[in-house]
């Protein structure tokens, strides 16, 4: 598991010599700029996508970003006036460099605090042996977010799906209806599946999706990437997870943030592994499976148990999307542990049909499936919820109220 390291305080001077320091940390040898040949040709180090928020718990951030060749990179953060502590990833005892995608966790940070942080990205021009050849330094301004409290009394959530790389959408939905005025009424962003058509490229990744969240929101409030069926197909497509962070770093996990518990669900494809198209290169019926075995943990799971509510997202819903393989494999692998588990709400999209479906004799629980790409039948999901109630409500992009849940929580069995 990666493990994160902290340097020396942060000061003027120590922050000059830092690069010169860090032989003691990992022996690396360094060589200033000044000694490597000059390259007329060389262009201003630069970062591609981020920074970019992911995992902001109650002790713990992950801070992401990307640059555009390979470099030794870290955090420089602080919880009051200065910046005081670096940050950076070491993996098997070596600290991460000659890398581009940057993934760097804040661990044991303070609940219910505002955190302040910049990036820092080293051009790593050449490595001989044990000995790194460093070019120029790109330090990004400071950016803040806030960790909640330990047991934090409300939370607020919105939830896009099936944009599908109509990238406008992100700022004309938030900008919309995620403000009260000048104030932000959310705490965490979540794209419900189906970001891309088929992912062919890094290029797309960033373009499409990366930037126009890090422009709106995302390097002062997290999001949260749940894989759609689309984002299985094309080239791309094993490479994503290296795009994001997610609780053990897998697509399915769970959470808490004050009275929610939340359960991802990843539901794969919707055509059957023995499709003509995927050649036998995929197997997500054994990986649906493996979820099922996950999610009977999960609902005995004390955090699952004492929350007040418990919500599923989940890019296929379980019902009311037809009988392909894939909806009908997902209901046979999770539908009886979520009517067992008391879930309260689940949340998805695929169908592109947006509607609110009250609980019934198939699931004890009401289902809200978000709308599709086309304007007119965009849709976003604002969730609400505190120790007494959960609230969800979804909003049609001309800002028609489609319908709204209002939950109180279950007796505990």
């Amino acid at each position: 598991m990666p493990e994160n390291a902290e340097n020396s305080p942060i000061t003027a001077a120590g922050r000059r010599s830092f690069l010169q320091k860090i032989t003691a940390l990992g022996s690396l040898s360094v060589l200033s700029p000044s000694a490597l040949p000059a390259r007329e040709d060389r262009d201003p180090l630069h970062v591609q996508a981020g920074p970019y928020l992911q995992n902001v718990l109650h002790d713990e951030a992950t801070i992401m970003w990307i640059t555009d060749r390979n470099c030794f990179s870290w955090v420089e953060y602080g919880d009051g006036n200065h910046l005081h502590r670096k940050f950076f990833e070491v993996h098997n005892g070596l600290i991460q460099g000659n890398n581009r995608i940057n993934k760097i966790r804040l661990k044991g940070i303070k609940s219910g605090r505002f955190h302040k942080y910049r990036i820092v990205s080293t051009e790593i021009v050449r490595v001989s042996g044990s000995q790194f050849y460093f070019g120029e330094t790109y330090t990004s301004p400071i950016y803040t977010f806030q960790t909640p409290e330990l047991r934090e009394d409300r939370f607020r959530m919105l939830v896009f799906n099936d944009h599908h790389e109509r990238s406008q959408t992100i700022p004309e939905m938030l900008y919309r209806f995620g403000y009260h005025g000048n104030e932000r009424d959310f705490d965490l962003v979540v794209f419900n599946g189906d970001v891309f058509d088929n992912t062919e490229s890094e290029e797309q990744v960033i373009r499409q999706f990366l930037r126009p969240c890090v422009e709106v929101f995302a390097k002062e409030v997290p999001f949260l990437f749940v894989q759609g069926n689309h984002e299985v197909r094309g080239a791309f497509a094993r490479h994503i997870p290296q795009y994001f962070s997610f609780v053990d770093e897998k697509y399915y996990h769970a959470f808490s943030r004050g009275p929610l518990r939340v359960v991802v669900l990843d539901g794969g494809e919707d055509k059957s592994d023995d499709n003509w198209e995927y050649k036998g290169m995929v197997a997500f019926d054994p990986y649906r499976e493996e979820q099922r075995e996950w999610l009977k943990k999960e609902i005995r799971s004390e955090e699952f148990r004492n929350s007040s509510f418990r919500l599923v997202l989940i890019h296929i819903p379980l019902w009311h999307s037809g009988d392909w393989h894939g909806p009908t494999h997902c209901r046979e692998m999770f539908g009886d542990l979520l009517n067992q588990g008391e879930v309260d709400l689940m949340l998805s999209g695929h169908t592109h049909r947006y509607g609110i479906h009250p609980s019934d004799g198939d699931h004890r629980f009401p289902v809200m499936i978000g709308g599709g790409p086309i304007s007119g039948n965009r849709t976003i999901i604002k969730l609400d919820c505190t120790k007494d109630d959960l609230r969800a409500k979804m909003i049609r992009d001309d800002g028609e109220l489609i319908g709204e849940i209002n939950l109180t929580p279950k007796k505990k069995r």
